[in-house]
């Protein structure tokens, strides 16, 4: 009679693509028979699949392997596994300061996952094993995920790593250079997905319009949303980090003539100043940018643009900051977020000194953010009396005296939500989409009521 295989816990941090990781890994271990647990405190193996990206990230997940480390005193923990980008990064220092650690796998070493857990069991590994790195790269395929989020949403990744080397980028140190997957695996996975009860398919990867030039010779990221908008049971599909410089009149033509796409392009952008994307190793300029965006509103009218900047690169000065501060003052994004520069060692970006003051990078983020701020009240208001259709995501995160929805321009755990606050006492279900008209706006997020109930 076998031995029955422990229960294993996954802890996830850092970003939907570590995400994916972690439910393609949860969903290896299952299929070799191991019993899963959403509960640390119950799992005698636990996974924290970390983040490397910034500073912030990285003491998370070390704060994180700490907090799980401590539950092989006070709690049923055997074995402790840290895999993710912090591993692939720092894999022989979490060694070192990390002792209850048993295994340290890697981002260029999934396998070590199932190939290596099974030994962890009743015999700790040899110290030339605990460490399994590898080099990074590869995207996994995602058949079979056991999926940690709603079913009604999904993040499927179409590629694994960046060829590209902004200059304060770790990525392709952590994942490798771009790495495509067939387009034939990731619709038979969208089709797996929506068997499962997804409606909503959102599209990652680290350079999401530059998919297929490595496997295919060419650009094919407008066909892949062609073969995904056919998949039958798709009624949102959503594209999430696209490089600016790789949009297609092809691309947007497929965006834009799709019923499935939804009106909603991120498009992170890092800087608008010429001088500073040059310094970035970004392409494109000020210029070019802005008739981008004017070529993309053109082409799909209505559409929600959401963009990220950093601020306080090595020197960024006052009219460059002024410069990005005009061209957002411009371009009105309707969601952007703000990051402070992060100098992180393997960077080309290192080697220059970080010699913007931290108070300096503190208040030029506090001043974009203010502005934008105004800019989505602004853009919340207008939608005061207009009825549009929202996916129900479930009770509130805020009171259950309220639903919680999103619209088709609002993407899942980055964007504002949806309240729906009269639902005629009628049930709602997550996944379902229902149409809403606005009722009240705040900076980032509206209040509705649910019209023409079933």
């Amino acid at each position: 009679m076998s031995t029955p295989r422990p229960k294993v816990g996954m802890v996830n941090l850092g970003c939907p693509k570590n995400q994916v990781d972690a439910e393609v890994m949860l969903g290896r271990l299952r299929a070799d028979g191991y019993e899963l647990t959403a509960d640390a405190t119950e799992a005698e193996v636990i996974i924290v699949n970390t983040c490397g990206f910034i500073d912030e990230a990285k003491q998370e997940s070390v704060d994180t392997l700490l907090e799980m480390a401590q539950l092989k005193t006070d709690g049923n923990c055997k074995q402790l596994i840290a895999t993710g980008c912090l591993t692939q990064r720092y894999g022989d220092d979490l060694a070192e300061g990390i002792p209850e650690l048993d295994l340290i796998a890697g981002t260029g070493a999934p396998e070590a996952i199932t190939g290596v857990l099974p030994t962890l069991i009743n015999i700790a590994p040899a110290d030339g094993q605990r460490v399994q790195v590898g080099a990074p790269g590869g995207a996994m395929d995602g058949a079979g995920r056991v999926r940690v989020g709603a079913l009604h949403s999904a993040y499927v990744k179409i590629a694994e790593g960046c060829s590209k080397r902004c200059s304060f980028c770790i990525i392709p140190q952590l994942r490798g250079d771009l790495q495509s997957r067939p387009l034939e695996q990731i619709v038979a996975e969208v089709e797996g997905l929506v068997a499962d009860g997804a409606v909503e398919i959102n599209l990652i990867s680290q350079d999401t319009t530059n998919y297929g030039v490595d496997l295919y010779g060419k650009k094919r990221l407008a066909e892949l949303v062609d073969a995904v908008s056919q998949v039958e049971g798709v009624a949102w599909l959503r594209l999430l980090y696209t490089y600016p410089t790789d949009y297609t009149d092809a691309l947007l033509d497929a965006l834009a003539d799709s019923p499935k796409v939804v009106p909603y392009i991120d498009l992170p952008l890092q800087h608008a100043d010429t001088g500073v994307l040059k310094r970035m190793n970004r392409r494109g300029s000020y210029e070019g940018l802005v008739s981008l965006i004017e070529r993309i509103r053109s082409r799909m009218p209505g559409v929600a643009l959401r963009s990220s900047f950093i601020v306080g690169f090595p020197g960024e000065t006052e009219a460059e900051f002024e410069r990005l501060y005009s061209f957002i003052e411009q371009t009105r994004f309707d969601r952007m977020g703000v990051f402070i520069y992060s100098h992180e060692d393997g960077t080309s970006a290192f080697e220059v000194e970080d010699d913007v003051p931290a108070e300096v990078k503190t208040a030029r983020r506090d001043a974009l953010m203010a502005l934008q701020a105004q800019i989505s009240t602004e853009k919340m208001q207008a939608l005061v009396g207009a009825v549009v259709p929202v996916l129900v995501e479930g009770l509130s995160q805020e009171t259950d005296l309220l639903i919680e929805g999103r619209m088709a321009t609002q993407a899942p755990d980055i964007d504002g939500v949806v309240y729906i606050a009269d639902t005629d006492d009628q049930e709602l279900l997550p996944g379902q989409i229902i149409q809403v008209e606005i009722t009240e706006a705040h900076t980032y997020d509206v209040v509705g009521r649910w019209v023409n109930p079933p």
